[in-house]
């Protein structure tokens, strides 16, 4: 990559970083690769990097890269790349792009000339805008989505894409990566139509084939959706999250992730270890040496034991808790409470002690939420993470704290205020 085109490439994304925090979250997974301009025109991914077109690019501002680089992390973050399913190729690509393009256009980035907008299709996902897409649609979408098999010698599909991916990309490319892929592409295309072959109809060798293709394409939506939940918590803790981009990535969240994968990523995001150049003293020698000064994490927890939660689950959770905060040297105050608080609360584990539940946890009253915040108030407490494992089914607080809080729910109900995490 030449320096002026590498320069306004960091530009575009350290503005999307600083304007657009959730989006630029998104946009770091993928890396940067210059790629052949016979199968990318223009911009492309296949979920692992982002290939651009470097003729293409150097004739855009650096608004409408900002709009790419948005563009093809959205595809990825969204798992378009996952949930084709039966539909067309042609007709999905063009239905993701109307999606993805219209969610940008309302966030204010500017789209490039040729970009697919159309503001009937606000708020709709790209299931419910592929029926509109005419059958013979002559539209294309701005991008190429690598992601996918293309009919071999058409458009210069995934097979060719594959095969130059794999001399260009050092993390992921290699020759059998390339194999893979072209194979896919002749499984996929070998009934015509662009419609996917069914699976039953495939030789052995041949359904092996897709049974590694579909095993990585779960693997990367599974990634994907754990960097989607990440960033959108970071971005809503900030304030930097609207509610429509809420609306957009709750269900492809909640459903699906596992509550112990959000929860270990979110301590170890609030976890703070790095060296320190502080002067030592002078009794400690001549030299002055880096030390690695840490953060003991401040976390309480709080367990509804209204009768909601079962003791196996209850002790799940206190298993799961304690193996991660070893991890993050966080000291755990656990407070119990239906109604009220529960005799014996609290409950304090140093980083290093084994946290245990308490022998006796009564409750199996009704639910209310207050008493746990007015404790915290009480005690003039300040916590990094309030964790509450509850049904979420009971009286809140009228307002959120100064503190974050995570509210870990079995069942279904909403909650006012903090983040919700589905268990699942």
């Amino acid at each position: 990559m030449s320096d002026p085109l590498r320069t306004r490439l960091s530009a575009a994304r350290t503005r999307l970083i600083l304007e657009k925090p959730f989006i630029g979250a998104l946009v770091m997974h993928l890396p940067l690769t210059a790629a052949d301009p016979r199968w990318c025109p223009t911009v492309a991914t296949d979920a692992r990097a982002l290939y651009y077109n470097p003729r293409y690019v150097a004739a855009l501002t650096v608004a409408e890269l900002q709009f790419l680089l948005a563009h093809e992390a959205l595809h990825c973050a969204l798992a378009h790349f996952a949930r084709r399913a039966h539909r067309v190729k042609k007709r999905w690509d063009v239905a993701c792009d109307y999606a993805v393009n219209q969610l940008l256009a309302d966030e204010g980035l500017r789209p490039p000339a040729g970009a697919l907008i159309n503001p009937a299709f606000r708020g709709l996902t790209a299931e419910e805008i592929y029926p509109l897409i005419p059958l013979d649609t002559g539209e294309m979408p701005i991008d190429r989505h690598a992601f996918d098999a293309e009919p071999a010698g058409g458009t210069g599909g995934s097979a060719g894409a594959a095969g130059a991916r794999s001399g260009n990309r050092g993390e992921a490319g290699s020759g059998e990566t390339g194999e893979l892929a072209g194979e896919a592409a002749a499984l996929e295309w070998a009934g015509g139509g662009g419609e996917r072959k069914a699976a039953s109809t495939l030789a052995p060798a041949d359904a092996a084939v897709a049974s590694r293709a579909s095993a990585e394409c779960e693997n990367l939506a599974l990634a994907w959706r754990e960097r989607l939940a990440m960033a959108a918590q970071q971005a809503r803790q900030a304030g930097r999250l609207d509610e429509s981009w809420l609306r957009a990535v709750d269900h492809l969240i909640q459903p699906q992730l596992s509550w112990r994968s959000l929860l270990a990523r979110y301590l170890m995001s609030l976890a703070r270890n790095d060296y320190t150049y502080l002067r030592p003293s002078r009794r400690e020698g001549e030299a002055i040496l880096p030390r690695l000064a840490g953060h003991e994490l401040d976390l309480v927890v709080a367990l509804d034991t209204s009768g909601s939660i079962g003791e196996a689950e209850l002790g799940e959770f206190a298993s799961e808790l304690d193996a991660l905060k070893g991890q993050v040297r966080a000291r755990v105050t656990l407070l119990a409470c239906d109604q009220q608080l529960a005799a014996g609360s609290p409950w304090v584990y140093e980083p290093w002690e084994a946290l245990t539940l308490p022998r006796a946890l009564k409750g199996g009253g009704g639910t209310r939420f207050t008493p746990v915040f007015d404790w915290v108030e009480r005690e003039g407490r300040r916590p990094d993470l309030l964790v509450y494992f509850t049904d979420a089914e009971g009286e809140f607080p009228q307002s959120p704290p100064g503190y974050p809080v995570i509210w870990l729910v079995k069942g279904r109900a909403p909650v006012p205020w903090g983040e919700r995490i589905q268990l699942n």
